[in-house]
């Protein structure tokens, strides 16, 4: 199910990580979930790709996400 808003992300994403990154995770989750319509993984394969695209820009650093820019 798409989500509209950064509130109805579940609470892994919502809780941990910052708010650009859960735009970011939203973003690609709502796109990659309409390209897999049919698909019986749809969901899942989202969520992958969902993740896939918040670590393009966003590292773990401890138990806090930070922008892949702010990190040496």
């Amino acid at each position: 199910m798409p989500y509209p808003n950064n509130n109805s992300l579940p609470p892994p994403v919502r809780d941990h990580l910052p708010e650009h990154a859960q735009d970011i995770y939203r973003a690609a989750f709502n796109h990659a979930f309409e390209a897999h319509v049919g698909d019986p993984r749809q969901e899942e394969a989202a969520h992958r790709i969902a993740w896939a695209a918040v670590k393009r820009d966003y590292v773990k650093v401890g138990p806090r996400w930070v922008a892949r820019s702010d990190v040496d």
